[in-house]
This record gives C-alpha cells, structure tokens and sequence, in this order.
C-alpha cells in the first residue's frame, strides 16, 4: 500500500485535474463529504465530486491546541482523537449523520450549543487549503492564529457551501474538555427563559448551553469545580444525569423529539435574532438556543416565507428555511449590493461557475 500522505497526493492531484476538465467543458460539479447535509441549501444539478478520498489528520499538536485534517476526514474519527487529549472541538459541530466530515463542517458554518459561548466555527478555522474553480490548489491562513493577516479568506470559505471552491485540508484550534459539566432544568414560560439566560449571560458565569422547548428550560455549566459549584446556586433547578450525552448531543444533531416534528410536509425554519427578542407565537412549536438568539420553528405547509423573514429582520437578524419538502427559497434574500458582492467573490474564485452553482442563491 501507498503512504498515506502519497495517496492523498494523488487524490489531491486528480481532484483538481477533474476541476480543470470541468471548466473546459463547463461542466457543473457538486461537492460532497459524507452526504449527511444535502438538504440544506437550494437543489444543485451537476456531478458529485467526493471529497471522502481526502482524510485523515494530517497534524496534531496537543500542547499547541491545534489540529489539522483533510477535508474527508469523519467528524468522529476527528473527535476521537481529541477527546483521547482530552480537548475537543469548542464549536460542537454538528453530526446529521455518521458520515459528517470536517470539511462539511467548515463548508455549511454551523455550530452547536456552545456557539454562543465559546465562539463560532470561523472562530477557529486558522487556515485551510482549498481547490478553486479553475483546478488551482491554494492555501490561506496558517497553523497557528499569529500566522493569520490580511483578508481572511480562509473564514471567508467557511459557510460558503463549497460555492467559491472544494475545501482539501483544515486548521483548527481546538481547547480543553471542561473538567466539569452539569444540565440543570426548571420550569417556566419560553418569556422567562429568554430573560434568564441573558441575565446569566451578563454575568461571570460557565454557561455553555441553554435550550428551551415544551415549558422547559435547560442550562449547562462547564468549567472548574468551583466555578460550576458556584454557579449551581445561582441558576438552580433539577440536575439532569447523563445530559451530555443524551440531550445536548440530541439537540445538537437533530435527533431530538422535537426535530422529528418537522418531518413530512412541515418545514423547519432557524431563526438567528437578537438574543433579547421577546417570544411571539409564529404558528408551530419552537425551539430556542443560545440564550434566545437561535430559535427553531417548525412550520405548517403553506407558511407564509416572506412574514417570517419580515419577523426576523425586525428583530436584527434573518431566517432560513433549512429543511423543507416544498423547495421553499433557502436563504434570506440579499440586498442588491450584498448580491453584487458576492457575485464579484464567485467570479474570483470559480470564474466558470462550475462548483455548486446555486446552492445558496440562484444567481451564484
């Protein structure tokens, strides 16, 4: 058998010769890792190019907190690896799947409960290699945060969805496990849960999650010992063993009860508001995180798109359409300059428009 690192190589090398075929022939490509995120983003046409041919850690610096990978590479296996270091991916991407890769991850931009918190997945990408549209292997950014300067391209790739290039190889950094963590749960209304976790938030506290849904309201703390401890008595209520494990990994992957409530003809929306905005009623169950700044809503058919997003620019922020069987339009319409500019982003990067021509906006 070939070296591993050869046989990437390779791969890399036929993968970017694929690319360049491609736009000689203006032939369209869809870029896929483990397939576990297909339905979100408006439907594509084109070939599928796999991007599972490129895995495995490439580097891994315990002592630096950093950690580079190829794209290919399964989220688990990635996982793994830290937690036998006892650090973890502060991000919590989520897994739709068992397939979900870290390039997938980069690619779609989402992160989990501890968002909030401890920060976002361009927060942590420190650089990354990708293959634009014209065949052509380019990297950005460094191993190490001091080497990022400039324009940051690298984050600029990050929730992209592979529209400006085909992501090969990622730096992260990644942070120690909490040596503590507790969930505890209260009752209360979803109005009252909003206004705890911004007042919790305001203060010196280990929050690492919260998520409201059903009447309930659950908090994590992380952190040390003490501080947890400390903490404990502030926000009070239940202890729920095994949470972790259970529930935030539930809400994080979509396998909780209430996601399943969006199956059939029902569409999920996610909201992304200002964390204060008061709890409205908008026709279907919600879930709420990140201390009252992403809120899940599933939608009867027929929901009115256009009065959900007017609902979410009037709170500061947008909605998308992530899951639907009705092909609704994804993503909240861009202003004519913001559409300007990212158009100038896509002709820079994939000039052919070959690489998953419309799966943001039908005009990229």
């Amino acid at each position: 058998m070939l070296p591993e690192a050869t046989t990437a190589d390779t791969a890399l090398e036929e993968l970017s010769g694929r690319i360049r075929d491609a736009a000689a022939a203006q032939r369209l490509l869809r870029i896929r890792g483990g397939g576990t995120k297909e339905f979100y983003g408006r439907r594509m046409e084109g070939e599928v190019v796999d991007t599972r041919v490129l895995h495995g850690i490439v580097d891994y610096a315990p002592t630096e907190l950093v950690v580079t990978a190829r794209a290919g590479t399964p989220l688990a296996e990635l996982d793994a690896a830290l937690r036998n270091a006892n650090q973890m991916l502060a991000f919590e991407p989520p897994q739709f799947g068992p397939g979900a890769t870290l390039g997938g991850a980069v690619a779609a931009g989402l992160s989990g409960p501890r968002r909030p918190y401890a920060g976002a997945v361009r927060d942590f990408v420190l650089g990354l290699r990708v293959i634009d549209g014209t065949g052509t292997l380019l990297r950005f950014g460094g191993r190490v945060m001091k080497n990022v300067a400039g324009f940051d391209v690298a984050r600029l790739m990050t929730g992209a969805l592979g529209t400006l290039g085909v992501i090969t190889e990622v730096s992260l950094k990644c942070l120690p496990r909490p040596a503590v963590e507790l969930t505890f749960v209260r009752e209360c209304s979803a109005d009252e849960g909003i206004r705890l976790a911004n007042e919790w938030g305001g203060k010196p506290l280990p929050l690492s999650a919260t998520c409201y849904y059903d009447g309930r309201f659950w908090v994590r703390l992380s952190g040390a010992d003490a501080a947890v401890a400390a903490a404990r008595a502030i926000v009070g209520g239940d202890e729920v063993p095994d949470a972790d494990t259970k529930l935030w990994t539930a809400v994080r992957d979509h396998t909780h009860r209430y996601f399943a409530s969006a199956a059939g003809d029902a569409s999920l929306w996610r909201f992304s508001l200002r964390s204060t905005a008061p709890f409205r009623d908008l026709g279907g169950e919600q879930l709420i995180e990140w201390g009252g700044a992403l809120r899940w809503l599933v939608a009867a058919p027929g929901a009115n798109a256009e009065q959900l997003r007017a609902y979410a620019r009037a709170h500061g922020g947008h909605a998308t359409c992530f899951r639907s069987a009705e092909g609704a339009a994804v993503f909240q319409p861009l202003a004519p300059t913001l559409l300007a500019l990212h158009q100038r982003l896509k002709h820079v990067f994939d000039p052919h428009g070959i690489l998953n021509r419309g799966r943001m906006y039908p005009e990229i």
